[in-house]
């Protein structure tokens, strides 16, 4: 964390929770722009970047209540550490198939997604990112030095 000891305990989780967005945003970044590579695309790299920034959203809205994020890649055991009117609609596919995503897929003989399948899983990201980014603090979602 990249917080000093003596600053005010809200004002260190403000911190590591635009940490959190910062990384998101860098994985939603990521999958975007390689889709745009259509059938040349390496269609695992997008699912798994695009399952990364909807775990790094979750993991900002809990540091954001005062919890420390379980380290898994489980979107369902994510979803289910945050109080049910903070979860977004996801369905329980999409949960698995975002999970999926972040595991399997780095491994040898799991065939690679569509095109299609990193396009949904691009748009179930956004579908995080909307959901989550309503719920954060509005001073989270800006730099530092963006001021007040």
């Amino acid at each position: 964390m990249a917080a000093s000891c003596s600053m005010p305990e809200a004002e260190q989780i403000l911190i590591v929770v635009r940490e959190w967005v910062a990384k998101a945003e860098s994985d939603l970044l990521t999958a975007t722009h390689t889709l745009k590579l259509g059938e040349r695309c390496p269609t695992g790299a997008v699912c798994f970047h695009a399952q990364q920034c909807a775990e790094k959203y979750f993991k900002a809205l809990l540091v954001a209540d005062g919890k420390a994020p379980p380290k898994t890649h489980s979107i369902h055991l994510l979803m289910q550490s945050l109080p049910a009117p903070k979860r977004p609609p996801l369905t329980s596919e999409d949960e698995e198939t975002l999970t999926h995503h972040s595991v399997a897929l780095r491994y040898p003989g799991v065939p690679d997604p569509t095109l299609a399948e990193a396009r949904r899983a691009v748009a179930l990201a956004r579908r995080v990112r909307r959901g989550v980014r309503g719920l954060l603090p509005r001073r989270a979602l800006r730099s530092p030095d963006s001021g007040p």
